[in-house]
């Protein structure tokens, strides 16, 4: 994960510039973390984190990936 202009942005690559922040892939570990607001701690973010497109895939938006159904 990382934070591209005050957004949370999965990067599985691990190739996008800025501080990261791993953790285990599991959406347990992702809610704990969004409850928490771990990320913008981890991320050393001033001000608010937008984690909608976080949020929007562990509830089942955006799983299609490569055009699968």
């Amino acid at each position: 994960m990382v934070a591209q202009n005050n957004i949370l942005v999965i990067d599985e690559s691990a190739v996008l510039p800025g501080r990261g922040a791993w953790m285990h892939p599991t959406q347990e570990c992702i809610e704990a973390a969004l409850r928490r607001r771990a990320f913008a701690r981890a991320l050393r973010v001033s001000g608010e984190l937008d984690t909608q497109t976080i949020e929007k895939r562990l509830n089942g938006y955006g799983n299609k990936v490569n055009g699968s159904k």
